[in-house]
């Protein structure tokens, strides 16, 4: 256990490849309930998310959720969140622990008209249930398993499992399908009990941080920052080309012009682990550093993801130095793995 954002969190319950196996393999969850859960009512509260977050929420239909960011006025990131559309006049938000009370008070700065606010972070608990079996886990001890297998990807299920009533966004932080079920912080314990009746293997903060380098998946703080252009970190995917919003127009020229680093992934010849800051270096030549690194137990390699120089390109072969020693290394893909369609 150590901690983080202020809770006690898991590192490990077994180890973090086994873990990391169960994710990739079948099905695993994670106690995600410090992650930040926010709801928004009230005539004014789609004008208002329009202008506080990058992607387009005019896309989003009843009962859907779309990935997003927070820009701030530099063009960079206040955090990245999920906005869920409930209704017309209602859209639920969950934002990341580290980020909690800062992104509450600079939403609140922009508040105008009819919006009301409720964080419901404490009174609800969220577990993320995540693998190539997590959907069919679920469904079998839910009452509504055709809800759950036929939701769409960030999807909301409102239903039963395991006897409790829960909210289930298809969502996750693994690159693998699942849920996070959302349900009242007193049944917390007895939904936890239930998936692992049902199979899932617990994990913990390791195997999650493995897993999202693995898929891809940036980290604010480590990929995203106050200080760092979305577009750097090719994020420009999420951001909506055709409104306005705080920071558009500084975003805007970093999409045409593009940024002085990009996120790439760096693939290790060896098995060793790749911490934030050791320099990326091309023909002797520093040209970046890491912000991300994991050793990946499906491709037996040290991984990472890092800022380097936007001109070159990938399968450039270079070298990062751990402690003081230059270990040969291969730019790639920042997606080191993707699940079958």
């Amino acid at each position: 256990m150590v901690p983080f954002a202020g809770y006690d969190m898991p590192v490990q319950y077994a180890s973090v490849i086994a873990e990391s196996k169960a994710v990739r393999e079948g099905v695993g969850m994670f106690d995600v309930s410090h992650m930040a859960r926010l709801r928004f009512k009230g005539n004014d509260v789609f004008p208002f998310l329009e202008h506080v977050t990058a992607n387009d929420v005019s896309k989003l239909q009843p009962g859907t959720g779309q990935y997003s960011l927070l820009p701030n006025e530099k063009g960079c990131t206040v955090d990245d969140i999920i906005v869920y559309k409930i209704s017309d006049v209602e859209y639920f938000m969950v934002v990341n622990a580290s980020n909690h009370e800062k992104d509450v008070a600079w939403m609140k700065q922009h508040f105008a008209g009819d919006i009301s606010f409720a964080d419901e972070t404490d009174e609800t608990a969220m577990i993320a249930v995540q693998g190539p079996t997590a959907t069919s886990t679920i469904a079998g001890i839910s009452d509504s398993p055709e809800a759950f297998q036929n939701a769409p990807m960030f999807g909301i299920v409102n239903a039963t499992v395991g006897g409790l009533k829960v909210i289930g966004a298809r969502s996750g932080y693994t690159g693998e399908d699942g849920y996070e079920l959302i349900c009242s912080a007193s049944d917390a314990g007895k939904l936890w009990d239930a998936l692992v009746e049902a199979g899932v293997t617990p994990c913990g903060l390791g195997s999650r941080d493995t897993l999202r380098v693995e898929a891809g998946l940036p980290l604010y703080g480590h990929e995203l920052t106050d200080e760092l252009s979305p577009m750097a970190a090719g994020l420009g995917w999420v951001i909506s080309k055709t409104k306005s919003f705080i920071g558009s127009e500084i975003i805007n020229v970093a999409r045409a012009n593009g940024t002085p680093t990009k996120l790439v992934g760096i693939r290790l010849n060896a098995k060793r682990l790749l911490t934030p800051g050791m320099p990326i270096s091309v023909d002797g030549k520093v040209v970046g550093e890491v912000s991300s690194g994991v050793v990946s137990p499906i491709l037996d390699a040290g991984i990472a993801f890092a800022f380097i120089s936007a001109e070159i390109p990938l399968k450039t072969e270079c070298t990062v130095e751990i402690r003081g020693k230059a270990e040969p290394a291969t730019v790639v893909n920042k997606r080191f793995w993707k699940r079958a369609s």
